[in-house]
């Protein structure tokens, strides 16, 4: 794991007990059922802690802990894994991230409002097949004189119900818009999903004709597409860092029981063969930690590193992560295969986060595409 300052650790170690106080296990599967997951209550305390300022300058009422505020949301992101916490942490801080580096006063109540845990909002990126694979975004936003209007399906959209607002990514003519769109507005309706993520809730967005002020547009219309990669690559770096905080609770879950767990007279982790296994285990978690923290550092500070490092991340965490807590779930026998037992809330939330944002496989052809124009750039 990175070398983190003394705020940094404080930081994420106020964000670790209050989820330990306030979602442990049982309180998860309590809320299983419910429509948010979540209260506001428990949404306004966690911005209290700085869940959703982060991104956003000290002029508009955020701030940083180590001056990488991306760095820092990464360490939340990690307990909200660690602890498979409710809550839309990674798509309401790329709105209220986007609102604020667009610069203009125009949005300055909504960002007081998203920092503050009085409102939340969502990114509307993905849809349903057949353009449900990464970079395909059809939903069709014109211009029509002093409006536009947007016509298109999106989904999984993260807590859409919940949400006052949405940011819309779509296409105009060949070019990526993006607009700010109230879930209230004439044309919306949102439907529930069903996930096997037991602690979040994702919805499908229709949007039929719905007719907006040009002044909505978050950026240049048709000439979003800096802005949306942008997006991609803070959103990346947050569900890496939330999957890493999941492989490191289901590896934590069965070293224990492998210590507890007796067979003919010996702990089931003094045989040689489930040492190995233990060995491959830990040499992936150790691995993806390297990987999530130095993305989580290029995309923060800019790098010209970062759209690749954090693709090779997605895919590497998408990849071990899985193959980790399978190994979790039998290293725990028949037990593990319970409804009754913890493990499956950490594999779920790994299981969805993987395939968010694009899958591992989407992620292997982004690097092959960057790796092809930088030989094309040397050329």
């Amino acid at each position: 794991m990175q070398d983190l300052s003394a705020d940094q650790q404080f930081f994420r170690g106020t964000t670790s007990k209050f989820l330990d106080e306030q979602m442990p296990t049982g309180e998860l599967r309590r809320r299983r059922d419910t429509q948010a997951g979540f209260d506001e209550k428990y949404w306004h305390r966690g911005a209290d802690l700085g869940w959703t300022s982060l991104l956003v300058g000290e002029h508009l009422g955020g701030g940083t802990v180590s001056g990488d505020g991306l760095v820092d949301l990464s360490l939340v992101a990690y307990e909200f894994g660690r602890h498979a916490a409710p809550g839309p942490l990674v798509p309401d801080n790329i709105v209220a991230a986007t609102l604020a580096a667009a610069g203009t006063d125009a949005h300055a109540g909504l960002i007081g409002d998203l920092l503050s845990g009085g409102s939340i909002a969502s990114w509307a990126l993905s849809e349903p097949p057949p353009h449900d694979r990464l970079d395909d975004v059809t939903l069709d936003i014109g211009v029509d004189g002093g409006d536009v209007a947007l016509n298109g399906v999106k989904r999984p959209v993260e807590s859409a119900r919940q949400a006052d607002h949405l940011l819309v990514t779509g296409r105009t003519g060949t070019g990526l818009t993006q607009v700010l769109v109230p879930t209230d507005a004439a044309g919306v309706s949102v439907e529930p999903m069903r996930t096997v993520d037991l602690t979040r809730r994702f919805d499908r967005v229709i949007f039929d004709d719905v007719r907006l002020p040009a002044r909505t547009v978050i950026g240049e219309v048709g000439g979003a597409g800096g802005q949306v990669e942008r997006q991609l690559q803070m959103a990346l770096v947050l569900v890496n860092a939330e999957c890493v905080g999941a492989m490191q609770t289901g590896f934590d879950m069965t070293l224990e029981w492998m210590f507890d767990r007796y067979s003919f007279g010996r702990p089931l982790a003094s045989y040689q063969e489930l040492k190995h296994r233990l060995a491959d285990m830990k040499t992936w978690l150790e691995a993806s930690h390297a990987i999530s923290d130095a993305a989580a550092a290029a995309v923060g500070s800019g790098s010209p590193d970062g759209a690749e490092l954090v693709s090779a991340a997605k895919a590497f965490i998408g990849e071990y992560g899985t193959q980790l807590l399978q190994d979790c779930v039998q290293l725990h026998g028949g037990i593990g295969v319970t409804f009754d037992h913890d493990l499956h809330l950490f594999l779920r939330r790994h299981t969805v986060n993987r395939a968010l944002y694009g899958t591992p496989a989407e992620h292997r052809q982004r690097i092959a595409d960057l790796v092809e124009q930088q030989k094309g750039v040397v050329a």
